[in-house]
């Protein structure tokens, strides 16, 4: 059984007040109407919160393509801001391409009139059924000690 998509959203993501829109085989869509929370000190958006949406909007389009709903995880992204970003904001995200273990997709963010703000690449990692990240680490530090 396909998880519902909006299980997607990390606590972080969702905290931030987006909003999923449409998430389809063809692509995904996230709002968020921006906060004074979500401004850098030029009173636009932060690039933390813009890869933050085209991150969230292309794995939601990695997901949603998988007919098996299965997690992905970031293992690579990159970004190009193109204009600043104000008012209310539309993440859009794509799948270009899939195969047993890894999704490869865009992303373009849209202010309301169209224009394109920001736009980026990623590489995700489909999660195998019933997964988890081992979040413990394997390797002792490296650097000096504290």
């Amino acid at each position: 059984m396909k998880p519902s998509i909006s299980r997607s959203f990390t606590p972080f993501v969702a905290q931030l007040g987006v909003e999923m829109v449409h998430a389809g085989i063809d692509r995904s869509e996230l709002r968020l109407s921006l906060e004074p929370r979500h401004l850098n000190g030029l009173d636009v958006a932060h690039g933390g919160l813009i890869m933050t949406l085209l991150d969230a909007a292309m794995g939601a389009a990695a997901r949603a393509k998988d007919p098996d709903g299965r997690g992905v995880v970031t293992i690579e992204m990159k970004t190009s801001f193109l204009r600043p970003a104000r008012g209310v904001l539309s993440a859009f995200g794509f799948c270009d391409h899939h195969s047993a273990s890894l999704a490869f997709c865009r992303g373009e963010l849209r202010d309301a009139s169209g224009r394109l703000l920001a736009q980026s690449m990623g590489t995700f990692r489909r999660m195998r059924e019933g997964q988890r990240l081992d979040l413990q680490p394997t390797d002792p530090p490296v650097g000096p000690a504290a």
